[in-house]
């Protein structure tokens, strides 16, 4: 086999279609489009149109609410933090913040911090934190330092 014999399987490339090219193409005059209506003009978007009746996605009720002040956490248990410092990706003895969990592959987004659930024996310095999980770590010997929301930090420095 040489380069020069190389070819696409057949019928893979196929060329598209000119319609409104002479009526010897096959697609010509309408350009495959009909007689007349409103499809056969330009300029036609009627997707949701159910020929004036209330279209279906506006009779359907709404449902939910998107609240525009609710805080984004990244919310963390304490149980995969432990397993993560027993596993020697996140150190144990350094205050444990949202960088560090970011880092080790913990805290995914939370705009606002961290929130911590659960329970575990150690420092942490997070957004804010369930009641059981601070008696937890207070149990254990840790502590848990609850900061402001980054936002609020922001302003702050503003």
């Amino acid at each position: 086999m040489k380069l020069n014999d190389i070819r696409d399987n057949s019928g893979a490339r196929k060329n598209r279609i000119r319609v409104g090219r002479g009526i010897g193409s096959g697609k010509g005059k309408t350009g495959g489009r009909g007689q007349k209506g409103q499809k056969s003009r330009s300029g036609v978007a009627i997707k949701g149109f159910e020929g004036g009746q209330m279209p279906l996605h506006m009779r359907l009720p709404k449902r939910g609410f998107n609240n525009p002040f609710g805080k984004d956490y990244a919310e963390v248990n304490i149980g995969m933090v432990q397993k993560f410092i027993d596993a020697k990706k996140l150190d144990g003895k350094k205050v444990v913040d949202h960088e560090a969990l970011q880092a080790a592959g913990l805290a995914r987004g939370g705009k606002d911090g961290v929130r911590l659930l659960g329970k575990g024996e150690l420092n942490f310095k997070v957004a804010g934190a369930s009641k059981g999980a601070i008696e937890a770590v207070e149990k254990a010997g840790g502590k848990v330092e609850v900061i402001a929301p980054k936002q609020a930090e922001k302003a702050d420095a503003e």
